[in-house]
């Protein structure tokens, strides 16, 4: 089922006659307001330390409860991203983000509240003030540094994450 036949109303007058408008949008037959179904922004972070460990986490709630994920999260209302990436780091971790550089951006699904969000997550390299004290906080159940060399993209959770995975390695073994 495509996202747009979950919105049954006009947003602006609240008829009933909102229809079908085009395959990324809906206009509504009274008032003609027209709502575009768009991607939401979401980060994640990779963080590597000194020692080629990356910070993974383990996934406290739906979806894919349980596996391993990197930190990350929606974007707010009147953030950037890289506000957002560190604002994420931080609630999920404890961990200050002192620099957070875009690297690339892969869509995504997300699975919330049983409304499937499609997301454009922004993956961003980022540095950290001090990475000796890390903390499971918010929805993640434990966090740890994995040595790069013992990443398995494949027991990540979050298809996004997993692609990202791949070309973050990729990229890792290009520059040495």
């Amino acid at each position: 089922m495509h996202p747009l036949a979950l919105f049954k109303y006009c947003p602006e007058c609240g008829s009933s006659r909102f229809e079908e408008h085009n395959e990324k949008s809906k206009k509504c037959a009274d008032c003609g307001f027209v709502y575009y179904f768009n991607s939401s922004a979401a980060t994640v972070a990779l963080i590597l330390n000194n020692r080629d460990e990356l910070l993974v986490c383990r996934r406290a709630k739906a979806p894919a409860k349980g596996t391993l994920d990197l930190p990350g999260g929606f974007i707010d209302l009147h953030e950037t991203g890289e506000e957002g990436v560190a604002r994420e780091v931080k609630e999920e971790t404890g961990l200050t983000v002192t620099e957070a550089v875009y690297w690339f951006s892969l869509p995504n699904t997300y699975l919330y509240s049983g409304f499937l969000v499609h997301t454009l997550d922004l993956f961003f390299m980022c540095k950290v003030a001090d990475d000796s004290r890390i903390e499971a906080m918010d929805d993640v159940a434990d966090t740890f540094w994995l040595p790069v060399s013992r990443i398995n993209p494949e027991e990540f959770g979050l298809e996004s994450v997993r692609k990202g995975l791949v070309i973050f390695l990729n990229e890792l073994k290009k520059r040495r």
